[in-house]
């Protein structure tokens, strides 16, 4: 499956991967600026999230990132990520280290890691809330959780809107196919149904490119925790602790984040070598 996409500018090429309560219209705070200042910018769907349509059997979501930057003729670039789109990033670079310049990762999940008894009682609700047919209460409750105190009512909207649309894309799948056995993962990233890599595939070490992990004080500890610990387990790694974030930053401070990424892939070099 080609994923939905758009593509555009010139320059480096440098691929958005949005979170499990969105798609990739998150970026679009981002989209333009990131043209102005000299890349290739792509931004995709993942299966299940906007234009995409859902996928209820077993799938390579990494697979599928690969196979859209090579249907462009891709075939180096850096990732940034958000949320569940930063663990398919990390995913992804583990698979092929020499094709990634660069990885920025905003509250990143992190592949093979066990969810905290607080992000496992979260997805709890969320479950509840579906099974009782409360999409309403279940977008709610996905806003109010992953959104932190800066974002405006306007982002507050749009976000609702992304992920009221994946349930139902998600939901109506399912409806369709026979039953699938629950997701090890709890987080807002479940939604996606992904197929985790094999074991192998989650060897870190290998990534030589620059990366950024960063972390929003208003945010699960998981994804604080994770933050930090990106910075041992990539070779060429640091993070960054933002007091105001929750877990969506680029949403909620976005001209602040596109000005962070910027300053990060020029002083990786990405915009200089490609």
């Amino acid at each position: 499956m080609t994923l939905s996409h758009d593509a555009a500018g010139s320059g480096p090429a440098l691929v958005l991967l949005h979170s499990g309560v969105c798609d990739r219209r998150m970026w679009d705070p981002q989209w333009e600026a990131l043209q102005a200042a000299g890349y290739r910018v792509v931004r995709a769907d993942l299966r299940g999230f906007g234009e995409t349509p859902a996928e209820t059997g077993d799938y390579d979501p990494v697979a599928d990132v690969w196979e859209l930057l090579d249907s462009l003729g891709i075939e180096r670039a850096a990732l940034v990520g958000a949320s569940y789109g930063g663990k398919l990033a990390l995913a992804a670079a583990a698979r092929h280290p020499e094709r990634v310049t660069a990885l920025a990762l905003l509250a990143s999940g992190l592949p093979g890691r066990a969810p905290s008894a607080e992000l496992r009682a979260w997805g709890v609700r969320e479950d509840a809330l579906l099974e009782a047919d409360d999409l309403e209460g279940a977008v709610a409750l996905n806003v109010d959780t992953w959104l932190g105190p800066d974002a405006t009512p306007g982002t507050r909207a749009a976000v609702a809107d992304m992920q009221r649309h994946a349930f139902r894309v998600q939901l109506a799948a399912e409806a369709a196919e026979p039953p699938r056995p629950e997701a090890n993962e709890p987080d807002e990233a479940d939604a996606a149904q992904e197929t985790p890599p094999t074991a192998p595939e989650f060897d870190l070490s290998g990534i030589a490119a620059p990366a950024l992990a960063v972390a929003g004080a208003h945010d699960f500890a998981d994804y604080r925790e994770i933050a930090v610990a990106l910075a041992d387990l990539l070779p060429n790694a640091r993070h960054l602790d933002l007091d105001w974030a929750g877990h969506l930053p680029s949403l909620e401070r976005p001209e602040e984040v596109t000005a962070l990424l910027l300053d990060f892939l020029n002083g990786a070099g990405v915009a200089k070598d490609g």
